[in-house]
């Protein structure tokens, strides 16, 4: 199974304070309300990702299996929330300029991007202030303070869309719901803060792709699915450090920690066991902040099986670079569910 993540070209937020301020090389992008001196005003943020690489991606990596393209910001600062606070995500109608101002910037940037302009103050402005999109689809996601204040919201839809050319990629907007923007009530704003392309932490926004691509074929092995719980797991291929651009297949020793009794004249841990089709997965987690970079998923993590092992592939493109990943192996064996994170550990390196 595969996960590809693909990283923004730009982005930049609107400020209805600021009508003509350019912030795209802001380190953080915000679809927030509030209020100054008594009058509401909303903030809005634009997000784009490379039609080359989308089209790369659906045409020789996914090659028309079933996938599903999630936009993925990570949370800076979120206040405020009401039991039905949250945000849309609507596809852009109209191109924009990231421009390279900052928010506290004096005199401000115009040079790009703003609540009035889409490219820089007093030329191409927006049909309506504070960008425009397309009336459908607009997804959403709600959020309190049980549920994650990330975002992760499915926009398969419109990356079809754009990979067709039914409209062109201008990218997302990301917004409060209409009916609680430029409200004057204390008691309804609510601030969203996530890291941007810009940001120096390791949680830049991503478009998230996952395909089916699982087959377990195993051909002429003669090697058995693994059953008992009590089992030794690792990657016996893993290098150890990868370079970002490369895709690792990461085969898996399995065997039994205590095998059946039996003549031979070889020994018995020389041989591969594979994992049982269909029920074990991989994850990935960053090492040091010990959160998924890649989670488990019964739909596209699964791993697959070929003559040699057991395996799964990983995309290193989608992993922040510099960083240690751990690798988290889920089974059912033995009618036990097991999870495996012996110290099954790499590193992604620029290159």
């Amino acid at each position: 199974m595969a996960v590809y993540k693909i990283f923004p070209t730009k982005d930049t937020t609107l400020y209805s304070e600021f009508p003509n301020m350019n912030t795209g090389l802001d380190a953080i992008i915000e679809a927030s309300t509030y209020l100054k001196l008594g009058d509401p005003q909303v903030s809005r943020y634009l997000i784009q990702f490379s039609t080359p690489e989308i089209q790369d991606i659906l045409d020789t990596k996914v090659n028309g299996s079933n996938f599903k393209a999630k936009l993925i910001n990570s949370a800076a600062v979120v206040t405020s929330l009401n039991l039905d606070t949250k945000l849309e995500v609507s596809t852009i109608s109209g191109s924009w300029g990231m421009g390279t101002g900052k928010f506290g910037n004096s005199p401000q940037t115009t040079n790009g991007a703003s609540w009035n302009w889409r490219s820089y103050s007093g030329s191409n402005a927006w049909v309506s202030t504070g960008s425009d999109s397309y009336v459908s689809p607009v997804y959403s996601q709600s959020f309190s303070y049980s549920n994650p204040i990330d975002i992760s919201i499915d926009v398969t839809p419109s990356v079809l869309s754009w990979y067709s050319g039914s409209i062109p990629n201008d990218g997302f907007l990301v917004k409060q719901p209409t009916d609680v923007e430029f409200v004057q009530n204390p008691n309804v704003v609510s601030t969203f803060k996530y890291f941007s392309i810009d940001t120096q932490t390791i949680y830049p926004p991503a478009l998230e792709v996952s395909w089916d691509d699982y087959l377990f074929s195993t051909g002429s092995s003669t090697n058995t699915v693994l059953e008992t719980s009590q089992t030794f797991m690792s990657i016996y291929n893993n290098v150890g450090t990868y370079f970002s651009q490369s895709v690792a297949r990461m085969r898996l020793a399995a065997i039994p920690k205590y095998p059946a009794r039996e003549f031979s004249t070889s020994s018995l841990y020389t041989t591969n066991y594979y994992l049982p089709e269909t029920t074990s997965l991989y994850a990935v987690k960053d090492t040091e902040t010990n959160e998924f970079v890649i989670n488990f998923d019964s739909n596209f993590t699964k791993i697959s099986a070929d003559s040699t092992s057991s395996y799964f592939d990983v995309y290193m493109s989608g992993l922040e670079p510099e960083r240690y990943y751990t690798v988290l192996i889920k089974t059912t064996l033995d009618g036990t569910t097991q999870i495996y994170d012996e110290g099954i550990m790499f590193k992604v390196i620029n290159g």
